[in-house]
């Protein structure tokens, strides 16, 4: 089938086609300091290597925070029944105390520990995150 064209010799002006603009992609500026910080992370250059660091410390120091929660907490038990014989020979429903605190209490005590461990560590990777997406100020 043959398309029809306009009769032009009428007198009637044909009106030109209406125009589109297609945008295949919106080119936006791209934050160059994120992506300096993400590449020194990938091609692990000397200020990415320092950036690491600094989050493996910071992970180091608060699992070392932690872990002496857990050694005074747990570890103070018997020192606190040898400073108090007394208090070392005390049942609550027929079992001794210091079988209770150490046997039963320990767990939910262990398991508040690692939860806390699980949020601040991470709450530090999102600093950490953050820091390396943070657009230049």
């Amino acid at each position: 089938m043959a398309k029809q064209l306009p009769d032009v010799g009428s007198g009637g002006a044909v009106p030109p086609p209406r125009r589109e603009r297609i945008v295949l992609a919106d080119i936006t500026r791209r934050d160059t300091r994120s992506e300096r910080t993400r590449a020194e992370l990938a091609q692990q250059t000397q200020v990415g290597e320092a950036l690491v660091r600094g989050l493996v410390r910071a992970q180091l120091a608060l699992a070392l925070r932690l872990s002496l929660v857990v050694a005074i907490g747990l570890g103070g038990l018997p020192w606190l029944f040898a400073i108090a014989p007394s208090l070392g020979r005390t049942t609550v429903a027929g079992v001794n105390l210091p079988w209770l605190l150490l046997g039963v209490a320990s767990f939910p005590f262990l398991i508040a520990v690692g939860w806390a461990y699980v949020r601040l560590a991470e709450r530090n990777e999102q600093d950490f995150t953050d820091l390396v997406q943070r657009p230049e100020q």
